[in-house]
């Protein structure tokens, strides 16, 4: 699940010396990653690790620019640009999760805000950092999705609405930006052990969750370009790992694998 966005931050915009790689160098010097939510929980945890490995990374959060305001954004990418010079790797993962009510009772300005933020924020990211991945040759964007995402769900209807409309995203991205280089994937982070995910009723008496280092693992090895024959596809941390996917990847992928479509007979007009 993605992290929550709207509480205070304590972001500093610290990030790590240039990595001193022969392949890096090539590439200008740096490779530049935008995470949005990194001021904790998954989103945290992803941009410390992408540091660790090498990136520079910048943080986004509601302080820095809320992904649902246009103008921030904007200022904030071409921010991070000028003073970066490129952007290599957008990770989508700020969004916030609606109240566990079924649609009956819903809150409308509630659920349509969780849309805005799940759904709008994503859009509006991968629509200002794409020209700057055109520009430098290439790039990649993962979306943090869920298993939401690929079903209804009697409670938090917001959630699941928005998690099925980011793959649609994420496919769109992949079509449009394949030919130019651009890789767009769908991680399911399975549940971490958050804020969000602990505040749940949904996880009130579980006792396991995914370990942070799978999701880590998954959004390093996507990042490093090594599994981009899943791009516009699911990718499940917990259960997928990047050995996993490289073997999966080596006996062939089927058109509609590890993405969402309908269920239909051979036999059925719509087929």
């Amino acid at each position: 699940m993605s992290d929550l966005l709207d509480e205070p931050v304590d972001d500093d915009g610290d990030v790590t010396p240039e990595p001193d790689t022969e392949e890096v160098a090539g590439r200008g010097g740096h490779l530049v990653a935008v995470v949005t939510g990194a001021s904790r929980g998954i989103g945290r945890y992803v941009a410390d690790a992408l540091e660790d490995a090498g990136w520079v990374v910048e943080r986004g959060s509601s302080a820095v620019a809320p992904v649902t305001d246009r103008d921030a954004l904007a200022a904030w990418v071409a921010d991070v640009v000028e003073r970066q010079g490129r952007i290599d790797l957008l990770v989508n993962n700020a969004g916030v999760i609606d109240a566990e009510v079924d649609l009956f009772a819903s809150d409308p300005d509630e659920w349509w805000h969780t849309v805005e933020v799940d759904v709008l924020g994503p859009y509006l990211m991968t629509w200002l950092v794409a020209p700057h991945l055109l520009a430098g040759g290439g790039g990649r964007v993962v979306n943090l999705n869920s298993g939401a995402g690929r079903r209804a769900g009697a409670e938090a209807s917001a959630y699941n609405v928005s998690k099925t409309a980011l793959a649609r995203i994420t496919g769109s991205t992949h079509l449009a930006g394949w030919d130019r280089g651009i890789r767009a994937f769908d991680l399911m982070p399975g549940v971490v052990r958050t804020d969000m995910t602990e505040a749940m009723e949904a996880h009130a008496d579980r006792t396991e969750w995914t370990a942070p280092e799978e999701v880590i693992a998954l959004v390093l090895a996507l990042a490093s370009g090594d599994l981009d024959v899943f791009s516009g596809r699911f990718v499940r941390a917990g259960i997928d790992t990047p050995e996993s996917l490289r073997a999966m990847a080596d006996r062939g992928l089927e058109p509609g694998e590890r993405m969402l479509d309908l269920v239909l007979r051979e036999d059925d007009p719509l087929a």
